[in-house]
């Protein structure tokens, strides 16, 4: 690599971003040739690094350029007509060129290659004359480069190296951020104390600003994929239209060049597998044109991808059949098997429903790749398909994966950390009501959790760190997790607490055990272990057995009862009411002292991880209510004097909402059988025998971003 002057280095980060909007507007053009402004745009991208290269010496682009350029004016000018032999000869010429430009980074000439016969077919095609023989249009030129697309406006361009270096340091601010805040916690002096506090906001703020620099849209990755489409869709003689969605959703640098090849797998997939050819398509009422659905989005700290097709969707009885025949799974066990599991087999190393091997696919490798890969990413991957109807592919995937918030739990005399993107919830219940809700099922040890049976795994156990106990030696500490769209219970000596941790790579000695994805210091310096909960339900062979409700009909069925329920926190209000939030707003669940509480606006504030927390105590706020009586000790417990909480977001905002009791979380259908009788409330219904408001949360969120009227304070 020889050093270039800045003017080469300016063009060559213009020319690369130019040539990937290049790539998405002429497979855009494709499907518009009558977009005359899409045209246009394409002509002045091609006529931009013509003239530069120009000005630079680069003459062998310069040439490629202006026969590009020539072929574009006809375009533009309406003298020819698009097909798709002219979007081919456009499309190598950008490969081309993205082809010189590592070259020229490389050894500050346009290299060695021969493009001659690309220029003479645009020419040909420039004059309309038929093709003599098949070219060669950019054999010599590599695959595209994945390089993600800059940010061009107020913007500077900083080294990878660099930010990683800075982000690992700021991992080691937060471990003695961690450090402090322990040692604050015995400390009196009021003075350390404040400062202490200031040291934590300065740090979550720094963490908060570098962790955003990594940050990068996931259109990085999706900008691609319009061009590997159309190539595919054309080799298998099939019409495809590619729908995206969410491409400025933000995600983690490493991520995003993690999940470039799931994604194309997946996508590749979805036109061999999934979409019919136009024929058939048509023969079945469908549009000639398939559709694939590209879409990401933020979700409770995590990012979803989801690839969906309208095509044929997934036969399971020739899943089955394939898994029985390529000895992947014995015949008498995939006859037990839910149509669920069957769907998952073709996640197995082996398994193929292609009938031929292409260079598409057919080998078995591609979807064991992707769960693979995915699973890597602390991740997760569903699949649905409707016969007739289509697939679609779920996977969720962690913001990033450098400093995480975990749940710290012991075990054996030791400390381990779970990222909280596979916790559900804890459970709590001493004495003899813990014992009476765990049961015998076939031998292994079951929890009965609201009605429904969950594997209990003793994590003391599995990672043989004391001998075998009864349970019901002591009380039960357990922690919901989901794997897999499946969950299970993790029974523990103890909760400690909810921290950001900095995730720190296992050694080599380590790097083989499933239960484990990592280490982490914990404030008092001691080493914790990062459980992978993948793994772990692995290894405790937690999930092998389990069946998902509603197993015993349809899939179809299933899927639309549980898109008619909807998770919710059940609580309780002082004056012994009930309400219902919406679970998936939800944030946190936090006990606070009501000393923590400083005057700030109508209800107060708390400092709450760095932060200003709002608090918004619903009981005061929603009307009619507020005249009636409170009961003794208010808001707070009378036991401890602490204040229940429960944190939401929605729309960037984040508030407090006090409220009396915690009492469940429930699963209920919101179909409500009383009309709203006042503002802050949609309606009511009937839930554990007791008539129980749903709250309005964006109406009770919309009250605390304004002023409070008179009478709304307590």
């Amino acid at each position: 690599m020889i050093e270039l002057d800045e003017i080469v280095r300016d063009f060559l980060t213009e020319a690369k971003e130019g040539l990937d909007q290049l790539d998405r507007d002429l497979v855009a053009l494709e499907a518009r040739p009558a977009d005359r402004e899409l045209l246009a745009q394409i002509f002045r991208a091609v006529h931009t690094i013509k003239g530069t290269c120009g000005f630079l010496d680069f003459r062998k682009l310069e040439r490629l350029t202006h026969a590009g350029e020539n072929l574009l004016a006809r375009l533009r000018d309406g003298e020819l007509a698009l097909t798709a032999e002219l979007t081919s000869g456009l499309l190598a010429m950008v490969d081309a060129i993205r082809a010189m430009l590592v070259a020229i980074e490389a050894t500050g000439s346009d290299g060695d290659a021969d493009f001659a016969p690309l220029v003479a077919e645009l020419a040909r095609l420039l004059e309309g004359r038929p093709r003599a023989a098949a070219p060669a249009l950019a054999s010599s030129a590599p695959a595209p480069a994945a390089e993600p697309a800059a940010a061009r406006n107020e913007s500077i361009r900083v080294s990878v190296a660099l930010i990683d270096r800075l982000m690992n340091q700021v991992g080691e601010l937060v471990l003695a951020r961690n450090e402090i805040l322990q040692c604050a916690r015995s400390d009196t002096d009021p003075a350390r104390a404040a400062t202490t506090q200031r040291l934590n906001l300065i740090t979550s703020e720094l963490q908060e600003g570098v962790m955003q620099m990594r940050m990068q849209p996931i259109d990085a990755v999706l900008s691609k994929f319009p061009r590997l489409v159309r190539d595919v869709a054309k080799d298998l003689g099939k019409r495809v239209r590619l729908e995206m969605d969410g491409r400025h959703t933000e995600l983690d640098k490493t991520l995003i060049e993690a999940i470039r090849d799931p994604l194309t797998h997946l996508l590749r997939n979805a036109i061999d597998h999934g979409i019919e050819r136009p024929a058939e398509r048509s023969a079945r009422g469908k549009p000639e044109e398939g559709r694939i659905g590209l879409r990401a989005r933020h979700e409770s700290g995590r990012v979803i991808i989801e690839v969906s097709d309208d095509g044929g969707g997934i036969q399971v009885a020739q899943i089955r059949a394939r898994a029985i025949a390529q000895g992947l799974l014995p015949a008498a066990d995939a006859e037990l098997l839910s149509e669920r599991q069957l769907l998952e087999l073709v996640f197995l190393p082996g398994l193929s429903t292609a009938e031929t091997v292409t260079k598409v696919s057919g080998r078995g490798v591609g979807m064991d790749v992707v769960k693979t890969n995915v699973e890597k990413l602390c991740g997760e991957i569903e699949i649905q398909s409707q016969p007739g109807r289509g697939t679609t592919v779920r996977i969720r995937i962690p913001l990033t994966l450098a400093i995480v918030p975990a749940l710290v739990v012991a075990a054996g005399g030791l400390r381990f950390a779970i990222p909280q993107a596979n916790l559900v919830e804890v459970v709590r219940a001493a004495g003899d009501r813990s014992h009476a809700r765990v049961e015998d099922l076939g031998g292994a040890p079951v929890f009965r959790l609201r009605g429904q049976l969950l594997p209990l795994v003793q994590l003391s156990r599995v990672l043989e760190s004391e001998p075998e106990r009864e349970p019901r030696e002591r009380p039960l500490d357990m922690v919901v997790l989901e794997c897999d769209g499946r969950r299970f219970g993790l029974g523990v000596d103890a909760v400690i607490d909810s921290q950001e941790i900095v995730v720190k790579p296992l050694g080599a000695q380590l790097k083989g055990i499933a239960a484990y994805s990592g280490a982490t210091i914990l404030g008092d310096g001691q080493v914790a272990l990062i459980l992978d909960v993948p793994g772990l339900a692995q290894q405790a062979r937690a999930l092998s057995e389990q069946r998902p409700r509603g197993d015993a009909g349809s899939a179809a069925p299933a899927q639309e009862v549980r898109r008619d329920r909807q998770p919710l926190l059940l609580v309780r209000q002082p004056d012994d009411s009930r309400l219902l939030i919406p679970l998936d707003s939800v944030a946190r669940l936090e006990r606070l002292r009501e000393s923590a509480v400083e005057q700030v606006g109508a209800s107060g504030a708390v400092q709450h991880r760095g932060r200003i927390l709002p608090l918004v105590r619903i009981g005061e706020l929603l009307p009619e209510r507020r005249a009636l009586p409170r009961r003794p000790a208010a808001d707070a417990d009378p036991q401890d004097g602490a204040l229940s909480v429960v944190v939401v977001e929605s729309d960037g905002l984040r508030v407090g909402l006090v409220i009396g009791e915690i009492l469940d979380v429930v699963e209920q259908s919101l179909e409500l059988e009383l009309a709203p009788t006042r503002a802050g409330v949609r309606g009511s219904l009937i839930v554990a025998g007791r008539i129980t408001e749903l709250l309005d949360l964006a109406w009770v969120l919309e009250q605390s971003r304004v002023p409070p009227q008179p009478g709304l304070a307590a």
